[in-house]
């Protein structure tokens, strides 16, 4: 019989699809502390253990690996990301539990969880990469029990997560300094499925990271395509680049809360083209419009109907830019492109703040780039150069 967590009956309809919700790293965490010191500390192994997560959802989670001696107690909580794609989805999160004679709770992380080796996160450099509120999770949970069951000594807790060193690889993890595993993570105790707002908040965590390290301009690309050409075709310090995925606007408001000075966007002409026309979410989902875009500003730059048409029955963005080409004005509609691409971006920002943009293709390499962006190039080498 499957065991139930509580969270049967919660989902989000995407696509027209329901989609479960998952518990984080943090709620596991949480769970098998509170299991692991229940049992230490009343001499009997359990099942499982219940959890009010922060989000205020009551899970019921399982205890699974479970070892009980009289001065230590380990078990794991199964991570369950729901219908979310997360790399973390069906791990085991480890609580090992010591009793000591020296009063106080000790929180560190074992094997699989993250040590932070550079500042600007929550945690100091040296930590475990356990964040602010499943710290407080763990650590709510420990003195409880400890309190129900009039323990006066101390104890010893470690996080560890065997999967977590080679998932943390593939995770954000490695461009935050955060070396050997995952990050303990979880704001609300819930993970709600392909969510925004988890997304944003990675963009975040890493854009303060930067901040803090005393880069007033910042390099941005929207995925892997701009990180290649950056690191292939151009003069800037590549380690610096932060990726925005689609969030184009939010990044930018952001970068402004936060008292960024410039942002310089190195982008594909596929997802850049949108901010052309004011749109700052380059998701297909949210928009598309690349086509009628282009085709726009080729006739703003004199194409021909027939040019137009063809532009709008192509396929992709190279397709177009190839159509351009034949017709011999591609470099008129391309300036086009970039004076409502610089439009729009000092448009969202109120120009509060520096902004800019290098466009290029697969097939023809650099297009172009806007008024601001050579003033962002020299700006940024030269914060590189004083950095070194």
């Amino acid at each position: 019989m499957t065991h139930k967590t509580g969270l049967e009956n919660y989902y989000v309809i995407r696509g027209q699809k329901k989609m479960r919700f998952g518990y984080t790293t943090g709620s596991c965490a949480a769970a098998a502390c509170k299991g692991a010191v229940r049992m230490l500390l009343g001499g009997k192994k359990l099942d499982c253990v219940p959890l009010m997560t922060p989000k205020g959802i009551l899970l019921d989670l399982e205890l699974h690996d479970i070892q009980l001696e009289e001065n230590l107690a380990v078990c794991a909580v199964k991570k369950d990301a729901g219908d979310d794609p997360d790399t973390t989805n069906g791990i085991l999160v480890y609580a090992t539990v010591k009793k000591t004679e020296i009063p106080g709770i000790f929180l560190d992380g074992g094997i699989g969880v993250g040590r932070v080796t550079k500042p600007g996160l929550s945690q100091q450099v040296g930590e475990a990469a356990i964040n602010p509120v499943p710290r407080a999770m763990i650590l709510r949970e420990a003195e409880a029990a400890m309190e129900e069951f009039d323990y006066e000594g101390g104890l010893e807790i470690e996080i560890s997560v065997p999967e977590g060193v080679e998932i943390g690889k593939k995770t954000f993890n490695p461009r935050l300094g955060i070396v050997g595993g995952i990050s303990i993570l979880g704001t609300s105790g819930i993970v709600e499925p392909m969510s925004e707002k988890a997304l944003i908040e990675s963009i975040h965590v890493e854009m303060k990271q930067h901040f803090t390290q005393g880069e007033q301009y910042l390099l941005v690309t929207p995925g892997n395509y701009g990180a290649d050409y950056l690191r292939e075709h151009m003069t800037l310090p590549f380690e610096r680049n932060i990726k925005c995925s689609n969030y184009v606007g939010e990044t930018i408001d952001m970068a402004i809360d936060m008292g960024v000075k410039g942002i310089l966007f190195i982008a594909h002409i596929g997802k850049f083209v949108k901010v052309a026309a004011g749109i700052m979410n380059t998701h297909s989902h949210s928009a598309d419009a690349r086509m009628e875009v282009l085709a726009s500003n080729a006739i703003r730059a004199g194409a021909s109907l027939e040019c137009a048409k063809e532009i709008l029955n192509a396929s992709t963005t190279d397709e177009a830019i190839d159509i351009l080409e034949k017709y011999q004005i591609l470099q008129k509609t391309m300036k086009e492109i970039l004076d409502r691409i610089q439009f729009y971006l000092n448009h969202r920002s109120y120009e509060q703040i520096l902004l800019g943009a290098v466009i290029f293709n697969n097939t023809y390499g650099y297009l172009g780039q806007t008024a601001d962006a050579e003033k962002l190039i020299k700006l940024i080498n030269a914060q590189n150069d004083e950095a070194q």
